[in-house]
C-alpha cells in the first residue's frame, strides 16, 4: 500500500476486525430496545446506537492511525494527512438502521480501508447473527471459511435482490423493472447483508441506487476477492465520487449480461 508502506492488507483487516468486535456490543446492546429515533434530511432513521458505534470507532481508528482519514455516516469526513490520495476508513455504524429500528437482525457494520481511493480491505460484520465477511486482495472469508461466489452466468438463472424496489424511480426503476423481470427470482431487503449472500454463493445479483460511499466501499473488496464483479451501472469502479448506483454480480458474464440491459 503505497500510502502506508509498514502496513499489510492482513495488518488492516485485523485492525479493522478489532473495530468490528467493538462494535458488536454497542448494536446489541440497544438492539430491540425503546430508542431515540430522529430522521435525517434523506428520510432514513439515526438512532443513539449509530452515533454511539461511530463514536466508538472513530476514537479508535484515531488513537492508532492519527494521520489516516475518516469517512463516517454520522460524523462525516476527517481528513487525512494526505486529504483525498492517502489512507482513509470508510465506515457506516449500522447499515440497515430501518431493519434495526424494527427488530430485524439483518443490520450490519461496514468497515472499509481505502489507499490512494481505492478500496483495500472490507469487512461486513452481522451483530446480532453473529455473521461476518472480510475481504483484502485474493482472500474472501465467511467467518474463518473462504467465501465464493456462484458460478451462475445467465440473468434468467439468476436470484436476484434489491433492499427495495420503492428506492427506484423515474428511468432508475424502468431500467429495474426491465432486469428483474429476465431473473429467475427476486428477493428484497438484506441491506448489506445481500452483498455476504452474494459472497458466500446464495444469490447471484444485486441492482441498487442511492447509496453512499460508507455503504458501498466495505463491499468492494469483499464481492471481488469472492470472485464477483462490482461496479457502478456504467461498468466503472465504485469511488467515493460514484452516483450510489450499484451491480454486483457472481459472475463476469452475468455482470456484461445485466448491465446491457441496465444501459439499454
Amino acid at each position: 500500500m503505497a500510502s502506508s508502506p509498514s502496513l499489510t492488507p492482513e495488518d488492516i483487516l485485523a485492525f479493522a476486525a478489532e473495530l468490528a468486535d467493538a462494535a458488536r456490543p454497542i448494536a446489541r446492546a440497544y438492539f430491540r430496545t425503546p430508542l431515540d429515533i430522529v430522521t435525517k434530511a434523506d428520510e432514513s432513521p439515526v438512532t443513539l446506537a449509530d452515533r454511539a458505534i461511530e463514536a466508538r470507532l472513530r476514537g479508535l481508528i484515531e488513537a492508532r492511525f492519527p494521520d489516516h482519514g475518516i469517512f463516517g455516516e454520522e460524523m462525516g469526513v476527517k481528513p487525512g494527512r494526505e486529504p483525498g490520495t492517502g489512507p482513509v476508513w470508510v465506515i457506516d455504524p449500522i447499515d440497515g438502521t430501518k431493519s434495526f429500528v424494527t427488530g430485524l437482525p439483518l443490520f450490519g457494520t461496514l468497515i472499509a480501508f481505502l489507499d490512494g481511493g481505492a478500496p483495500v480491505v472490507g469487512l461486513i460484520d452481522m451483530p446480532a447473527l453473529d455473521e461476518r465477511w472480510t475481504g483484502l486482495p485474493g482472500q474472501a472469508r465467511f467467518g474463518s471459511e473462504p467465501a465464493r461466489t456462484s458460478p451462475c452466468r445467465s440473468l434468467s438463472a439468476a436470484r436476484f435482490f434489491t433492499t427495495s424496489p420503492e428506492g427506484f424511480s423515474g428511468a432508475d426503476e424502468v431500467s429495474y423493472r426491465r432486469l428483474t423481470a429476465k431473473a429467475a427470482l427476486r428477493r428484497f431487503g438484506g441491506d448489506c447483508y445481500a452483498y455476504g449472500l452474494l459472497a458466500s454463493g446464495h444469490c447471484d445479483l444485486i441492482a441498487e441506487t442511492g447509496l453512499q460511499p460508507y455503504d458501498y466501499m466495505a463491499l468492494v473488496p469483499v464481492i471481488r476477492a469472492a470472485g464477483g464483479v462490482i461496479t457502478d451501472w456504467s461498468g466503472e469502479d465504485l469511488t467515493l465520487a460514484s452516483d450510489g448506483r450499484v451491480l454486483a454480480a457472481a459472475t463476469p458474464e452475468l455482470h456484461a449480461e445485466a448491465l446491457a440491459i441496465l444501459r439499454a
